[in-house]
């Protein structure tokens, strides 16, 4: 699933502000898919929250950077 959310990311850069360039967009959402996983591992005790956690930070990180 997550393979296709990064195809279908690809697909669709250009309406979610990726305009910079694919270097810096991928950059940006490598840099939320490790702040995500750090979050993950933090939280691994407590698979609900840790999930919670990781899939909040994921979309208000490609949020963020869609629209700034």
């Amino acid at each position: 699933m997550r393979i296709t959310w990064f195809a279908w990311l690809a697909r669709h850069a250009d309406e979610f502000g990726y305009g910079d360039g694919p270097l810096r967009a991928s950059i940006g959402t490598g840099a939320v898919a490790v702040t995500a996983a750090l979050f993950w591992c933090a939280l691994h005790r407590n698979r609900p929250a840790a999930m919670a956690a990781a899939g909040l930070t994921c979309a208000l990180g490609v949020g963020w950077l869609a629209f700034h």
